[in-house]
Parts: C-alpha cells; structure tokens; sequence
C-alpha cells in the first residue's frame, strides 16, 4: 500500500477580495442611472403625455422625482462607499420598491393615457 505525503499546510493569507467592491460600486452606479433615466422618462410622460396637464401630471412628476431623490441617495451612498458596510441589507430592497413604484406609476401613465 502506498502512503501519499500530504502536502505542507500553509497558513491562508487574509481574504483578498480583489476588484469585488469596485464592481459593486459599479452595479451601484449603473442602477442610479438608470433610476434616472427611468424617472425623466416617467416625467416627461406625465408632463407631455396624452394625460398631460394640471394636478394630476404635476403630481405624478412630483412622486417620480421624491422616489428618485431617495433612490439616488441609496444608490449614491453605496455607489461612492459612504454608505452602510456591506451586509447591510435595506438599500436593495428599497430601491426595488422605488423601481416598482415608477412601474406602477408608468402602468398608471399609459391607462390614463389610453382612457
């Protein structure tokens, strides 16, 4: 019977996450751009859209640019690292409501628009 030697134990080094932050810092980035095209695209609908005028259009850009504004301060924090440390786990699922909510608010946009 032949014994193989097991190979020398080397002691790790410390975890090296590499380019890991970065690309994250990038998604970060990549997600506030497109909440922002998202949010122009839901304003200039509500302003200039079939259903254009008065308080509705004038409210409905007003949602799109608070639930941006929170978005981005999310996004932003994350995106440039100031935030929370990783694992702290409120800015996806917030900026997924926010996302939803500029879906909804598109939804509402196009019914009012085909009515």
């Amino acid at each position: 019977m032949s014994h193989q030697a097991e190979p020398p134990r080397r002691d790790r080094p410390a975890r090296d996450p590499g380019l890991q932050p970065e690309r994250t810092r990038l998604a970060w980035r990549r997600t506030a751009l497109a909440l922002t095209v998202i949010m122009v695209l839901t304003v200039r609908l509500a302003l200039t859209g079939p259903s254009a005028g008065g308080t509705f259009g004038a409210l409905v850009a007003g949602v799109a640019v608070l639930g941006w504004g929170a978005a981005l301060t999310l996004c932003w924090r994350r995106a440039t690292g100031s935030g929370p440390p990783p694992g702290y786990g409120r800015s996806l699922p917030l900026v997924a409501l926010a996302t939803v909510g500029f879906a909804l608010l598109g939804t509402l946009l196009a019914a009012r628009g085909l009515g």
